[in-house]
């Protein structure tokens, strides 16, 4: 298929340049990065979603939470950890 296809100054200059590295004509260069393009997006979309499992921790010391870390880390070290 021919179609028109206005590229930016940077990214026709990069095209060109990888064209003229390798020896191979400048159509098969843009289509072979577009196609890489829509492999990585493809790829990414097909990622799943990172899931966190809860997990039971244990029974804390009475008087303690784990609602407020800054408190339960100044028991366990000290004031001083600031």
């Amino acid at each position: 298929m021919r179609t028109t296809l206005t590229l930016d100054d940077d990214v026709a200059a990069k095209l060109k340049t990888e064209s003229q590295r390798s020896g191979r004509p400048f159509r098969e260069i843009v289509n072979e990065t577009l196609r890489r393009g829509r492999e990585s997006r493809r790829a990414i979309a097909q990622r799943r979603a990172f899931k966190v499992t809860a997990r039971v921790l244990g029974n804390l010391k009475p008087g303690l939470s784990l609602d407020n870390i800054a408190e339960l880390i100044e028991h366990v070290e000290g004031s001083p950890h600031r």
